[in-house]
């Protein structure tokens, strides 16, 4: 293993095998923010949700992260950590703008770069696909010109997606971690099994029971029996935790498949009233169904999400008899699974909708006597209307009732995340 501040001497020793890198920007929509704001260098910034509406930190720079704040923490507890912090909303737009600046410095350098999120990104500089250049020497090129950006990245560097993501967390911020051919399993071997993507609490609590702590441990598990107990993910755990996985790099230029749309709500206030429960679902489904049009797609399983408090919720999930954009049907759905997973009264801190099941069906064929209605058609035909002024005139053009009753309800954290729906 290797990092930034590793002997030059390593770049000319011969790379044999696939190189796969994982570039991470460092606490990127918090660098941005400083980059833009000379005077906030060196201060703790925060970007996400105020407080008052439930906020949850986006990002946090490195000075507000030395006082104990990190992403997905809720902003009332970050702001008693680090009450002299800057906060910002963040701007989507500026962040998105600067991630693809980063995406064509790679792109400079290979075809083959997947995008995982706005800040992070797989790339594969193999010698001899598109240079007989040291892998190595590409990497810090690369680091070197997003530092020219204004911004710093680390990027693990080894031959495989699943050890290149965790050598990108081993050197922060401005790293380079490289695991040499061949030393793959001495790397990963005495790492916590949570070190490895997929592996969250639950699944990490399930393997300490069979005396499972390190990945060095996993790796040596039967996968006949691993399968029986985790099913299908099971081999595949004892594979990446050997170092023998070689998911390829999927070209930039290959289109990504959806796998769902989803949509949700934290309230600023919780719901606890099914009038209101009720409404925020078909709200939400309204929103969701919009976005499949967008797409063009339509899908048979509904999603429904419940969140009572920060740590505690629920999810349900039904089938429709074919697939649908329509938001009457979401929606419909998503409350016959209320009463399973909600009872009145209980809190209700955050609400989600989804539709996935995109590939399950075939094109719809209306039956003999399914003809659709007048009203069906007028209803279709509203929601077309809607959406074209929508997207003329923006997204607040049209609202129903309920729209604007959530509107100055919901947490005012800005979604920031990029890849699948």
């Amino acid at each position: 293993m290797e990092s930034s501040s590793a002997p030059e001497a390593n770049v000319d020793i011969p790379w044999e095998g696939p190189a796969i890198g994982l570039l991470d920007l460092d606490a990127f929509f918090a660098s941005v923010e400083q980059l833009d704001h000379p005077a906030w260098r060196g201060r703790p910034v925060i970007v996400g949700g105020s407080a008052e509406r439930r906020g949850v930190v986006s990002t946090a720079s490195y000075e507000a992260r030395a006082y104990g704040v990190h992403s997905a923490m809720p902003s009332a507890q970050a702001r008693k950590l680090c009450p002299d912090a800057i906060w910002v909303q963040g701007d989507h737009a500026r962040y998105r703008e600067m991630s693809d600046r980063v995406m064509a410095v790679i792109l400079d350098e290979t075809p083959l770069v997947e995008q995982v999120s706005i800040d992070e990104a797989f790339f594969d500089v193999s010698p001899g696909h598109w240079s007989r250049e040291s892998p190595i020497s590409i990497c810090r090129r690369i680091q070197s010109r997003v530092a020219d950006l204004g911004v710093t990245c680390s990027i693990g560097l080894s031959t495989s997606k699943t050890i290149s993501k965790i050598a990108s967390d081993m050197d922060k911020p401005n790293g380079l971690t490289v695991i040499m051919p061949g030393g793959e399993q001495d790397f990963l071997s005495p790492l916590p099994v949570r070190s490895m993507s997929g592996i969250g609490p639950a699944l990490q609590a399930r393997l300490a029971e069979r005396g499972v702590h390190t990945l060095g441990q996993l790796a040596r598990q039967d996968p006949a029996r691993m399968e029986r107990e985790f099913g299908i993910a099971g081999p595949s755990l004892v594979r990446r935790a050997a170092g023998l996985e070689h998911a390829p790099v999927r070209s930039a230029y290959a289109p990504e498949e959806v796998k769902s749309v989803s949509n949700e709500r934290t309230f600023a206030e919780d719901l606890t009233d099914r009038d209101e429960v009720e409404q925020a679902i078909r709200h939400i489904s309204d929103l969701v169904a919009r976005r499949l049009r967008r797409k063009a797609l339509k899908g048979c399983v509904v999603h429904l999400k419940l969140k009572y408090d920060y740590r505690s919720g629920h999810t349900a999930q039904g089938q429709l008899p074919e697939p649908s954009d329509d938001p009457r049907q979401i929606s419909r759905l998503a409350l016959g699974l209320l009463d399973g997973v909600w009872h009145e009264g209980q809190p209700v801190r955050l609400l989600g909708v989804g539709v996935s099941g995109f590939s399950d069906h075939g094109p719809s064929q209306l039956g003999l006597f399914d003809e659709p209605t007048g009203q069906d058609e007028a209803l279709r035909r509203l929601d077309e209307t809607t959406d074209a002024l929508r997207e003329r005139f923006g997204s607040q053009a049209i609202s129903y009732g309920r729209d604007l009753r959530f509107r100055e309800r919901t947490s005012d954290t800005q979604p920031m995340s990029h890849g699948t729906e």
